[in-house]
């Protein structure tokens, strides 16, 4: 009986170790998220490999850090770094992409052009995001939201049509600028 108390001893705590034991949450316990972080657009951009699943690629940059988060309690720090992520991803389209198909040709254009509307989608789906940000915060302060409405069914109708395109296209190769 003693080699078996002793060697229990020993067993126990090891099998505690590999399973982990970092406290579960219980239910209703609150989560600490990690902070959406500010990101260069050479690390965030999804132009390169294969068309077809911009949608997803653009939902993991911008919508995946807000899952299960109240929109309207996002900072506006956090806001603004959406913010300025979408805008160097139109800066990218503007002054990158546009002049690097006009210089291509025959494959290389295409798979350029796959690039733009790949980050089209990601440009678009960080404006709807930003969109939904203020549009959470001013029904939680009870302000009218009618023109923030009107330029997110904008916006929407944008990256919807150019959800359709990346789709329509899938398998395609794709090329960033970065």
């Amino acid at each position: 009986m003693v080699r078996l108390t002793a060697a229990l001893a020993l067993i126990i705590p090891a099998l505690i170790s590999l399973t982990g034991a970092a406290p579960v949450p219980s239910v209703g316990s609150a989560v600490k998220r990690a902070a959406f972080v500010l990101q260069d657009y050479a690390d965030f951009q999804i132009s390169d490999g294969k068309t077809g699943t911009a949608q997803a690629e653009a939902a993991a940059v911008f919508l995946d850090p807000f899952d299960g988060v109240d929109l309207a309690t996002v900072d506006d720090d956090t806001q603004n770094a959406i913010q300025t992520m979408r805008e160097a991803a139109e800066d990218a389209e503007t002054d990158q992409f546009n002049p690097a198909i006009a210089d291509a040709s025959g494959a290389a254009a295409t798979a350029l052009q796959n690039g733009k509307i790949k980050n089209k989608v990601l440009k678009l789906t960080g404006e709807v995001q930003v969109l939904n940000i203020k549009i959470a915060k001013a029904n939680a302060s009870g302000d009218d939201t009618s023109d923030l409405e009107d330029q997110l069914s904008t916006e929407t109708k944008k990256l919807n049509t150019n959800i359709a395109t990346d789709v329509k296209n899938a398998g395609q190769v794709s090329k960033g600028v970065v």
